[in-house]
């Protein structure tokens, strides 16, 4: 844990509330405009999808499934098990299905899924800034979060001294080994695009500067790794 990237000074309960909420909502934005842009997903995102289609699975069934694995990755790699975090990670996965799924069906009735694709490409890639903006503030209200950011949370802060830029393409590393196995059997690759690319190789970037510029008062808080 790296103590200059923590405090334990805790904003207000309205305050964090606010700034979770916010986050959450953010990210489902984020998801929902790149399902709806279909320019590729982030990692974890397309892993499932491949998978879904390797196994035959329901795409819900296939991102439970895999955020219940992370999670329990999650308790390996810290060394103990610790109900809140456990539940917060489970919790958040439940709301962000929810929020993800809403904001994807809304945006579905808009026409923007038909506009040039240069304006697409940007729209996506916009999407998955949001998403690394909303990935930055959660991990810094440290209450809940999804098990897959949770996941690059411990190795940025246990192994890779707060390095976001780094941590974040590392992290990526199971997701991509699962789309190559699921390309081995099924000689298809599914939701890897442009956007896919980005969030590969810019994402963890926007989440370090997020860090330092959206909510700049907001620092990480409680680390616990």
């Amino acid at each position: 844990m790296l103590s200059a990237h923590s405090n334990e000074e805790d904003s207000s309960v309205a305050e964090l509330a606010f700034f979770l909420v916010f986050s959450i909502l953010l990210n489902g934005f984020g998801n929902g405009l790149t399902v709806c842009m279909n320019l590729g997903s982030a990692l974890w995102t397309a892993s499932a999808v491949n998978l879904s289609h390797t196994l035959h699975w329901s795409l819900l069934v296939v991102l439970l499934v895999e955020g219940v694995a992370v999670t329990g990755t999650n308790v390996l790699f810290l060394g103990r098990f610790q109900w809140r975090r456990v539940l917060g990670n489970l919790i958040y996965m439940f709301l962000f299905a929810y929020v993800v799924a809403f904001f994807a069906d809304v945006l579905a009735l808009t026409p923007i899924t038909h506009w040039p694709l240069a304006v697409r490409v940007a729209l996506d890639i916009f999407g998955l800034a949001c998403i690394g903006v909303a990935i930055s503030v959660y991990q810094r209200v440290n209450v809940i979060m999804h098990p897959n950011d949770d996941f690059m949370q411990i190795i940025r802060f246990k192994w890779l001294h707060g390095r976001a830029g780094v941590a974040q393409p590392v992290s990526f590393i199971p997701p991509i080994m699962i789309s190559l196995l699921c390309f081995a059997v099924t000689r298809q690759l599914y939701a890897i695009n442009i956007g896919t690319l980005f969030s590969l190789t810019c994402q963890g970037f926007v989440i370090g500067a997020a860090d330092r510029l959206v909510f700049p008062k907001l620092k990480h808080r409680h680390l616990d790794v």
